[in-house]
């Protein structure tokens, strides 16, 4: 299926400014993880942050990194040898003051999102720690989390560290329970049913999508008819157990668009990068060819190639404000992505003040050139008279020249001949 472009989403900023503003988040923490000063707005020198680039996922040397977001990094001198030194600005510690005070108020919501996405891997209900941290800014999980795992999540339910093959290590969920049984968990298009009325809670239920068509996206006819079956189909939860469904069927397919729903609304910006999905398939239970499914959907899913990236958006979180929950630190991500555009003011004002004043310097050296070549021009004429025996007459000649350097005056300089 040709991909139509949709103009309303591929202008979201506070998704494609995500994967910039990433490393810069990262390095912000990381200023505040390593600073010694933290009455100094977490200052450090640069020879402590300098090598460490690759960590980051930075393509370009860290200095001119810092350099380029004068709204987060502040540069001073240091106290030796005049070396390059870095704090973080007042706008920036603060934000960050606001972003662990979010992360604490909403620990339970944060945690309980990580205890989905864990849960949809099947009868294991288990995922590595590896795959969590690859997910940790989609998941919104902050730097405590990793310290600490079950320190993090007391309270929030039953974790637990297990070993897994390779010597990886994995957290794995235990379900909670009333009276012997599993408490069940409804994903978001169980419970937008349920409040519609369309749905009662039970199994093999019918539950249809709510589609968003693009403007300008046409379906063939025949995909039409197959939507309108599709849509009939039973609807399976992505935290039940699917190892009896035939993979080629459509009720399987319909099960795998139900999951990446699901997984898409637990993130903070309600939309991923689509090669992230590809080390989920060993855990998830997703097919091989899991990218396609986006593409087969688009009025579920869109996929927008901003960016030189493909990323993969759930098209209600942003047509239906009520459909899908919010994340708590979305309204702070979009708050960091403010403070960065103003890093292009900031920079846009500074090379504007160096370029006058190269123009300047520029017109106050031509002006000298032109002031010292018609000194020379006098001296010779003079030369040229005395040597001829030539008596100086009435005439004036008079030159005129323009010069900046003297504020636009006109300047004469007069020779006799």
């Amino acid at each position: 299926m040709k991909r139509k472009k949709d103009p309303y989403f591929d202008s979201i900023d506070s998704i494609h400014k995500s994967l910039e503003l990433k490393p810069v988040i990262a390095l912000k923490n990381f200023f505040i993880s390593s600073s010694s000063s933290p009455h100094d707005n977490y200052s450090i020198p640069i020879s402590s942050v300098s090598k460490k680039g690759p960590e980051f996922g930075l393509s370009i040397r860290v200095l001119r990194f810092l350099r380029n977001y004068p709204s987060f990094f502040e540069e001073f001198e240091g106290p030796l040898y005049n070396l390059p030194w870095f704090r973080l600005t007042q706008k920036a510690v603060e934000l960050d003051k606001e972003e662990r005070l979010v992360s604490e108020q909403f620990r339970d919501d944060i945690v309980t999102r990580l205890k989905k996405f864990i849960l949809m891997s099947g009868t294991r209900k288990m995922l590595p720690l590896k795959i969590i941290k690859g997910f940790r800014w989609y998941l919104g999980l902050p730097d405590e989390f990793f310290k600490d795992p079950l320190d993090y999540v007391k309270g929030c339910g039953r974790f637990e560290i297990v070993d897994i093959e390779d010597g990886l290590k994995g957290l794995s969920v235990f379900e909670e329970s009333n009276n012997g049984n599993k408490r069940k968990i409804f994903s978001t298009i169980q419970k937008n049913a349920m409040n519609s009325g369309v749905y009662s809670g039970g199994e093999n239920e019918a539950i249809a999508f709510p589609l968003f068509p693009s403007k300008g996206l046409r379906l063939k006819q025949k995909i039409k008819d197959w939507l309108v079956e599709f849509q009939k189909l039973p609807y399976m939860s992505p935290y039940e157990d699917s190892s009896c469904l035939n993979p080629d069927s459509d009720v399987s397919e319909k099960r795998l668009v139900g999951l990446l729903h699901e997984v898409l609304s637990l993130f903070v910006e309600h939309a991923a990068e689509r090669k992230s999905f590809i080390c989920l398939k060993k855990y998830l239970g997703l097919p091989q060819k899991v990218h396609k499914c986006f593409e087969r959907h688009p009025h579920i899913f869109y996929l927008s190639m901003k960016n030189n990236t493909c990323t993969a958006i759930l098209k209600e979180a942003y047509c239906d404000e009520v459909a899908v929950e919010p994340h708590p630190l979305s309204n702070v991500r979009k708050k960091y992505i403010d403070l960065m555009k103003e890093s292009v003011v900031i920079l846009r004002s500074k090379r504007g003040s160096n370029s006058r004043a190269i123009n300047q310097e520029n017109a106050d050296s031509n002006d000298l050139g032109v002031f010292m070549g018609l000194v020379s021009l006098e001296r010779c004429l003079g030369r040229d008279n005395k040597k001829n025996g030539r008596v100086k007459s009435n005439k004036q000649v008079t030159f005129l020249t323009m010069s900046t350097a003297l504020r636009s005056k006109y300047v004469f300089i007069q020779v006799w001949c």
